[in-house]
């Protein structure tokens, strides 16, 4: 008895996954294909590699990435405050408040150790 409530979401994966089959095969089967040199080429805007791909990046585009990365976390997580903070108090604003100086002395190290610099 417990299994069929599971009916619906089985129902809703197979009728997902034969939707997306449908479609791709749709596509196969309609699409045009006309290959040419610059479509076979390595890369789709037709020029050679200039370097060999498995060139080693600086370490400073990893920490930019990561910067990015946790700044965008910050993000999600001041949207759910913003949207609760009428029934959040007082509790809630300190705690977003020490949040926020935390992220803003980590942005303060890393700029003054020079990570955002790009030589």
């Amino acid at each position: 008895m417990a299994m069929m409530e599971y009916l619906p979401v089985a129902v809703f994966v197979g009728f997902s996954i034969a939707f997306a089959g449908v479609l791709v095969a749709l596509g196969y089967f309609l699409a045009p294909s006309e290959p040419n040199a610059e479509k076979l080429s390595p890369y789709e805007s037709g020029f050679e590699a200039f370097e060999d791909a498995r060139m080693k990046f600086d370490v400073r585009f990893f920490l930019i990435a990561i910067l990015f990365i946790i700044f965008d976390l910050e993000l999600i997580f001041l949207i759910p405050w913003a949207t609760a903070m009428k029934m959040i108090g007082l509790p809630g604003i300190m705690a977003v408040v020490v949040f926020l100086v935390l992220l803003t002395v980590g942005f303060a190290y890393e700029w003054k150790k020079g990570a955002l610099e790009w030589d």
